[in-house]
């Protein structure tokens, strides 16, 4: 399979970076680079600092603790819902492993 990846050249904090990117995952990136660099812009100008990794390292972990506050909202709305339903998720998944043991039983038996 061809590497299809070409090359995308963003900005980050006034500094330009090229990065290899597959066309169809262009539009993305470009939104990534666009919020990375609000995150950074906006540390930037809170903390008043001229250091480009520091503001980088800090931007980082804000947008990864965003990430993680968000999938830890939707891992108790998930709960929240299944505890409505009367849905016990691990007897699904027990019962998907079982369907799947099952299935490989008679395809190998073939």
């Amino acid at each position: 399979m061809p590497n299809d990846s070409q090359f995308l050249d963003i900005t980050l904090l006034g500094k330009e970076y090229r990065v290899a990117c597959p066309p169809d995952q262009q539009p993305a990136l470009i939104q990534a680079a666009a919020y990375v660099d609000g995150k950074m812009r906006e540390i930037a100008e809170k903390t008043r600092s001229t250091l480009a990794e520091r503001i980088a390292v800090m931007a980082a972990l804000n947008i990864a603790h965003e990430h993680l506050g968000l999938n830890q909202e939707a891992d108790q709305a998930h709960q929240k819902i299944e505890s409505s339903i009367g849905l016990d998720m691990d007897g699904v998944r027990g019962r998907i492993c079982s369907m799947e043991a099952a299935i490989d039983a008679v395809v190998n038996a073939e």
